[in-house]
Protein backbone atom coordinates (compact mmCIF):
# COMPACT_ATOMS: atom_id res chain seq x y z
CA UNK A 1 0.00 0.00 0.00
CA UNK A 2 1.16 3.14 -0.63
CA UNK A 3 3.62 5.82 1.32
CA UNK A 4 3.41 8.89 1.03
CA UNK A 5 7.75 10.65 1.61
CA UNK A 6 8.43 12.19 5.01
CA UNK A 7 9.37 15.79 5.78
CA UNK A 8 12.51 16.50 6.15
CA UNK A 9 12.41 17.25 10.07
CA UNK A 10 10.41 13.05 9.72
CA UNK A 11 13.64 12.45 7.75
CA UNK A 12 15.40 12.89 10.57
CA UNK A 13 13.31 11.57 13.53
CA UNK A 14 14.21 8.08 11.70
CA UNK A 15 17.98 8.65 11.58
CA UNK A 16 17.87 8.96 15.55
CA UNK A 17 16.84 5.45 17.30
CA UNK A 18 13.55 4.25 17.45
CA UNK A 19 13.69 4.34 21.45
CA UNK A 20 15.18 7.91 21.84
CA UNK A 21 12.10 9.41 19.38
CA UNK A 22 9.47 7.84 20.88
CA UNK A 23 7.75 9.99 22.88
CA UNK A 24 8.04 12.92 20.04
CA UNK A 25 6.38 10.98 17.38
CA UNK A 26 3.78 9.88 19.88
CA UNK A 27 3.04 13.23 20.74
CA UNK A 28 2.73 15.17 17.13
CA UNK A 29 0.54 11.80 16.40
CA UNK A 30 -1.58 12.22 19.20
CA UNK A 31 -1.62 15.78 18.47
CA UNK A 32 -3.27 15.54 15.22
CA UNK A 33 -5.88 12.89 15.71
CA UNK A 34 -6.15 11.93 19.88
CA UNK A 35 -9.35 9.36 19.43
CA UNK A 36 -7.61 7.72 17.00
CA UNK A 37 -4.18 7.86 18.60
CA UNK A 38 -6.35 6.28 22.09
CA UNK A 39 -3.59 7.43 24.67
CA UNK A 40 -1.66 10.06 26.45
CA UNK A 41 1.64 8.69 25.99
CA UNK A 42 3.07 5.51 24.38
CA UNK A 43 2.78 1.88 25.95
CA UNK A 44 5.49 1.48 28.40
CA UNK A 45 8.32 -1.57 27.48
CA UNK A 46 6.79 -3.14 30.87
CA UNK A 47 3.23 -3.30 29.28
CA UNK A 48 4.92 -4.34 26.44
CA UNK A 49 6.45 -7.15 27.99
CA UNK A 50 3.58 -8.49 29.56
CA UNK A 51 1.37 -8.39 26.35
CA UNK A 52 3.97 -10.45 24.51
CA UNK A 53 5.04 -12.51 28.02
CA UNK A 54 3.62 -15.74 26.38
CA UNK A 55 4.56 -15.36 22.80
CA UNK A 56 7.75 -17.27 21.13
CA UNK A 57 9.43 -18.34 17.89
CA UNK A 58 6.36 -20.75 17.81
CA UNK A 59 3.63 -18.57 17.51
CA UNK A 60 5.38 -16.97 14.35
CA UNK A 61 3.95 -15.18 12.44
CA UNK A 62 2.38 -13.09 14.80
CA UNK A 63 -0.33 -9.91 13.43
CA UNK A 64 0.33 -6.82 15.26
CA UNK A 65 -3.01 -4.28 15.09
CA UNK A 66 -1.99 -0.50 15.45
CA UNK A 67 1.54 -1.14 16.59
CA UNK A 68 2.46 2.92 16.34
CA UNK A 69 5.40 3.46 17.62
CA UNK A 70 6.57 0.23 18.04
CA UNK A 71 6.62 -0.80 20.78
CA UNK A 72 5.16 -4.01 21.64
CA UNK A 73 7.18 -4.96 18.27
CA UNK A 74 10.30 -3.97 19.57
CA UNK A 75 8.94 -6.55 22.56
CA UNK A 76 7.92 -9.32 19.66
CA UNK A 77 11.43 -9.20 18.32
CA UNK A 78 13.28 -9.44 21.86
CA UNK A 79 10.96 -12.54 22.21
CA UNK A 80 13.05 -14.30 19.86
CA UNK A 81 10.52 -13.42 16.42
CA UNK A 82 12.42 -12.49 13.32
CA UNK A 83 10.31 -9.19 11.08
CA UNK A 84 9.65 -11.46 8.47
CA UNK A 85 7.46 -13.12 11.23
CA UNK A 86 5.58 -9.95 11.79
CA UNK A 87 2.42 -8.36 10.20
CA UNK A 88 2.06 -5.09 11.30
CA UNK A 89 -1.27 -2.84 10.63
CA UNK A 90 -1.28 0.41 11.03
CA UNK A 91 -3.57 3.47 10.15
CA UNK A 92 -1.42 6.60 10.89
CA UNK A 93 0.35 7.35 7.80
CA UNK A 94 3.17 8.77 9.99
CA UNK A 95 3.84 5.80 12.18
CA UNK A 96 3.43 3.15 9.07
CA UNK A 97 6.36 5.49 7.55
CA UNK A 98 8.46 4.84 10.80
CA UNK A 99 7.36 1.54 11.18
CA UNK A 100 8.44 0.88 7.30
CA UNK A 101 12.53 2.36 7.80
CA UNK A 102 12.15 0.31 11.50
CA UNK A 103 11.43 -3.16 10.50
CA UNK A 104 12.01 -3.11 6.54
CA UNK A 105 11.35 -6.66 6.50
CA UNK A 106 8.68 -7.03 8.09
CA UNK A 107 4.82 -6.66 6.09
CA UNK A 108 2.93 -3.45 6.90
CA UNK A 109 -0.01 -2.47 6.08
CA UNK A 110 -1.27 1.23 5.90
CA UNK A 111 -4.99 0.77 6.53
CA UNK A 112 -7.38 0.46 9.09
CA UNK A 113 -8.27 -3.12 10.57
CA UNK A 114 -11.97 -2.57 9.82
CA UNK A 115 -11.53 -1.94 5.88
CA UNK A 116 -9.37 -4.87 5.67
CA UNK A 117 -11.92 -7.28 7.55
CA UNK A 118 -12.53 -9.18 4.22
CA UNK A 119 -8.96 -9.25 3.13
CA UNK A 120 -7.13 -12.29 4.23
CA UNK A 121 -3.49 -10.85 4.60
CA UNK A 122 -1.97 -14.42 5.37
CA UNK A 123 -3.33 -16.80 2.52
CA UNK A 124 -3.51 -20.30 3.92
CA UNK A 125 -1.11 -19.53 6.66
CA UNK A 126 -2.56 -18.39 10.13
CA UNK A 127 -1.11 -15.88 12.73
CA UNK A 128 0.15 -18.09 16.13
CA UNK A 129 -0.87 -14.79 17.67
CA UNK A 130 -2.65 -11.03 17.31
CA UNK A 131 -1.19 -8.35 19.61
CA UNK A 132 -3.60 -5.19 19.49
CA UNK A 133 -2.56 -2.20 20.79
CA UNK A 134 -5.86 -0.71 19.31
CA UNK A 135 -7.97 1.72 21.50
CA UNK A 136 -11.47 -0.51 21.72
CA UNK A 137 -12.90 1.69 24.51
CA UNK A 138 -13.04 4.80 22.27
CA UNK A 139 -14.28 2.85 19.19
CA UNK A 140 -18.18 1.93 18.73
CA UNK A 141 -19.05 -1.43 19.16
CA UNK A 142 -19.36 -2.45 15.36
CA UNK A 143 -15.57 -1.64 15.00
CA UNK A 144 -14.76 -3.76 18.13
CA UNK A 145 -16.51 -6.45 16.34
CA UNK A 146 -14.87 -6.08 12.47
CA UNK A 147 -11.63 -6.30 14.55
CA UNK A 148 -12.03 -9.40 16.34
CA UNK A 149 -14.14 -11.16 13.19
CA UNK A 150 -10.78 -9.76 11.55
CA UNK A 151 -8.36 -11.10 14.31
CA UNK A 152 -9.96 -14.77 15.00
CA UNK A 153 -10.37 -15.29 11.27
CA UNK A 154 -6.31 -15.16 10.75
CA UNK A 155 -5.59 -17.28 13.86
CA UNK A 156 -5.03 -20.68 13.82
CA UNK A 157 -7.33 -22.77 15.85
CA UNK A 158 -6.39 -22.46 19.73
CA UNK A 159 -4.22 -19.31 19.09
CA UNK A 160 -4.94 -15.71 21.53
CA UNK A 161 -5.89 -12.31 20.65
CA UNK A 162 -3.89 -10.40 23.27
CA UNK A 163 -5.65 -6.54 24.50
CA UNK A 164 -4.51 -4.24 26.71
CA UNK A 165 -6.98 -1.60 28.22
CA UNK A 166 -6.99 1.38 30.51
CA UNK A 167 -10.27 0.86 31.84
CA UNK A 168 -11.22 -1.41 35.12
CA UNK A 169 -13.10 -3.98 33.01
CA UNK A 170 -12.32 -6.03 29.50
CA UNK A 171 -12.95 -3.48 26.78
CA UNK A 172 -15.04 -6.32 25.19
CA UNK A 173 -18.37 -6.76 26.74
CA UNK A 174 -19.70 -10.32 28.32
CA UNK A 175 -22.46 -9.88 25.97
CA UNK A 176 -20.12 -9.24 22.56
CA UNK A 177 -17.94 -11.83 24.00
CA UNK A 178 -20.52 -14.71 24.32
CA UNK A 179 -22.25 -13.98 20.99
CA UNK A 180 -19.12 -14.52 18.87
CA UNK A 181 -18.15 -17.75 21.15
CA UNK A 182 -15.22 -16.27 22.72
CA UNK A 183 -13.67 -16.10 26.44
CA UNK A 184 -11.21 -13.05 27.96
CA UNK A 185 -8.53 -14.00 30.78
CA UNK A 186 -6.80 -11.09 32.77
CA UNK A 187 -3.36 -11.75 32.22
CA UNK A 188 -2.27 -9.32 34.76
CA UNK A 189 -1.56 -4.88 35.08
CA UNK A 190 0.72 -2.52 35.22
CA UNK A 191 1.06 0.30 37.31
CA UNK A 192 4.45 1.59 35.46
CA UNK A 193 2.67 2.78 32.74
CA UNK A 194 0.48 6.04 32.10
CA UNK A 195 -1.95 5.59 32.24
CA UNK A 196 -1.86 2.02 34.61
CA UNK A 197 -3.27 -0.93 31.63
CA UNK A 198 -4.37 -3.92 31.71
CA UNK A 199 -3.77 -7.09 29.47
CA UNK A 200 -6.36 -9.47 28.45
CA UNK A 201 -6.43 -12.78 26.37
CA UNK A 202 -8.95 -13.73 24.30
CA UNK A 203 -9.68 -16.86 23.05
CA UNK A 204 -12.49 -19.41 21.11
CA UNK A 205 -13.99 -21.30 23.27
CA UNK A 206 -14.05 -25.15 23.13
CA UNK A 207 -16.69 -26.70 21.74
CA UNK A 208 -18.48 -29.20 24.20
CA UNK A 209 -18.54 -32.78 22.54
Amino acid sequence: MAYTSLSKIEQAHTRSSPLSRTGRVFARAWAKHPLRVGAIAPSSRRLARLITSEISPASAPVLELGPGTGVFTRALLSRGLCQEHLILVECDPFFAHLLKHDYPQARIYQEGVERLRHINLLGSERAGAVVSGLPLLSMTMRSRIAILTFAFRHLRPGASYYQFTYGLRCPVPRALLERMGLKAVRMGSTLMNAPPATVYRIRARRRQR
